[in-house]
């Protein structure tokens, strides 16, 4: 694991209400410089409604999230992304009929440093970004016809482009393979090298094994455990909640 620092993104009691429906309900978490932290749960238990939260997607019914020691509640997804947190979406959507290389400079343009550069600088970006995620030999192809495991890495690709201190990652494992997954992981890993604080939203646990420092929880909406991973994963309540019974055998075989 990598050089852990101070907290750098902290969630202070989020919760979300839509209509009578309580999506998330007053969850907490910090998430440490150069750590990489995973959050895991059921479907439904409201991991991506919370991610939307931190990016400036959804609005906070209550509670605040701080970036750097500011609050962040009620930026614009572009204004936080500006500020040096990028994301991927659950749902791949490349824009269709552009290049990968086109693509991935959209995130060139409008990330952290997009402000200072020109259309011509962002590609030249976008470039050194598409070959640290192996996309090089797809580059002038449309994003469009990638394979699901090439669009995950395209994914990954323009949310690196925005030069972000953050990167919140949103299941960018659904879909793929065990080699495919295992190339990811590697991915990953490498991303934490160069230095970017990675927040991770995943079901494979394999995964979060691999590569979190630490893990929390979420069931109903409400954290019900926080922690490593190791400890985590074998607690009852997660067990019950979340892993199952077969989890807990295979582990334990």
């Amino acid at each position: 694991m990598g050089k852990i620092g101070e907290v750098i993104l902290k969630g202070v009691e989020l919760t979300k209400e839509f209509g009578g429906l309580r999506a998330n309900s007053q969850v907490s978490f910090e998430l440490n410089k150069g750590e990489i932290l995973g959050l895991i749960g059921p479907n439904g238990a409201g991991k991506t409604t919370l991610v939307n939260m931190i990016a400036g997607n959804t609005s906070i019914t209550s509670g605040d999230v701080f970036y750097n020691n500011k609050s962040i509640k009620g930026f614009k997804p572009f204004q936080i992304g500006r500020m040096g947190i990028s994301r991927t979406y659950q749902i791949v959507k490349p824009f269709p009929g552009m290049t990968v290389l086109e693509n991935v400079s959209v995130g060139a343009m409008f990330g952290s440093k997009g402000s200072k550069r020109s259309a011509r600088q962002a590609l030249e970006a976008a470039k050194d970004v598409v070959s640290f995620v192996g996309l090089e030999k797809y580059k002038n192809d449309r994003a469009d016809v990638l394979n699901i495991a090439s669009r995950k890495r395209l994914e990954i690709a323009k949310a690196l482009a925005m030069s972000p201190e953050i990167i919140l990652f949103d299941e960018v494992m659904a879909g793929l393979n065990l080699s495919e997954i295992d190339k990811a992981i590697e991915l990953i890993l490498k991303i934490r090298e160069n230095g970017t604080t990675l927040f991770v939203i995943e079901h494979v646990m394999r995964v979060i094994k691999a590569i979190c420092d630490r893990v929390f929880v979420l069931h109903h909406g409400e954290k019900i455990a926080d922690g490593p991973p190791e400890k985590v994963l074998n607690d009852e309540t997660v067990i019950k909640a979340y892993l199952g019974k077969r989890y807990k055998e295979l582990a334990c075989s």
